[in-house]
């Protein structure tokens, strides 16, 4: 694949303009924020992080308020890690289309990963016992269907080509973002100690385009990464030495391929409901990789949204802020 090239958000056909971010050679993340700093002007760029709702009536309804204040807040984009519906829920045609409306909706580019509630579980009994393959290929077909970003205004996207089109990467700023479809329930691995023809199927595609943008990071001397997907793969029994088998894979390279990456590396995940920000991701001798953040999004039921900031005066390029919704709730 040709490298992904420098992105801004789209109105119709008008683009703004695009940045050049090639650096010259990778020189440490300190110097590369030196080199921005006599590059140009110190900058921000602001976005906004949700995931695991709508899971009731009441979040169905709160959702379109919290997504007018997250575009009042003035954000480059809002990223949706997955689970759009509770668990128990149906996998219904119209539950799909009615959240397909509103994340279109939103005044500010949208971008959505899938979660396990809404294809994986979807085999329940409970959701309507569909084929859960069957349920991501109709996912694709109403959120990923071509090179643009869902909302008003649209993003322009580079899709990891082939069967996975909900892998996709962008850039904002100085930082490159990556969507991986990686959902709970031990990344579909299976309820036996054999994984499911699923999983060996899509992990070394993951694995694949996890790779590919670490090496566009370090070929184009970015200072910062961004993936984005859905389960929580277990930070803390990886470094005890007590990996799932789902995650196994993934966290080995994500811990080997950001300990050779002079930048930050953010992973932002949701799933286990709890907002968080932290380092939980540790090298082969347990030390903290303290250029890597985790950040959990809210999750039901408890509403919110977190705001990231990338900041090129800020040594450590990003920060982070909650925001429970309603505003001003504890």
């Amino acid at each position: 694949m040709k490298p992904c090239r420098p992105i801004a958000a789209t109105t119709g056909a008008t683009a703004a303009p695009r940045v050049n971010f090639n650096f010259g050679k990778k020189i440490g993340l300190t110097a590369a924020f030196l080199l921005w700093a006599t590059l140009a002007a110190a900058e921000t760029w602001r976005f906004a992080l949700i995931g695991d709702t709508p899971y009731s009536d009441h979040e169905r309804i709160e959702l379109p308020k919290m997504l007018d204040a997250i575009a009042d807040s003035h954000v480059e984009f809002v990223a949706h890690i997955g689970d759009i519906k509770h668990g128990s829920a149906r996998c219904d045609d119209a539950l799909f289309e009615d959240r397909r409306r509103i994340f279109d909706a939103s005044r500010v580019p949208f971008v959505f990963v899938p979660g396990d509630n809404e294809w994986t579980d979807c085999d329940r009994l409970s959701n309507g016992a569909y084929s859960p393959l069957e349920r991501l290929n109709k996912l694709r077909s109403l959120f990923w269907q071509d090179s643009l970003s869902l909302g008003q205004k649209k993003l322009a996207l580079e899709r990891q080509p082939g069967n996975y089109p909900e892998h996709a990467r962008f850039r904002i700023g100085p930082v490159l973002f990556v969507t991986l479809n990686l959902p709970g329930g031990n990344n579909n691995w299976g309820m036996t100690r054999e994984a499911s023809a699923e999983f060996r199927a899509r992990n070394p595609v993951v694995i694949a385009w996890l790779k590919e943008n670490f090496a566009l990071a370090r070929r184009e001397s970015l200072p910062g990464i961004a993936f984005l997907f859905q389960a929580n793969p277990g930070f803390k029994h990886f470094s005890q030495g007590l990996p799932h088998d789902g995650f196994q894979e993934l966290l080995t390279v994500l811990r080997d391929e950001t300990a050779r990456f002079p930048g930050a590396v953010i992973a932002v995940h949701g799933d286990t409901h709890l907002s968080r920000i932290d380092q939980p991701l540790r090298d082969e001798s347990g030390r903290v990789l303290s250029n890597f953040t985790r950040v959990e999004t809210f999750g039901y039921p408890f509403m919110g949204w977190t705001r990231g900031i990338i900041d090129t005066a800020n040594p450590q390029l990003f920060r982070f802020e909650t925001h429970p919704w309603p505003a001003g709730k504890p």
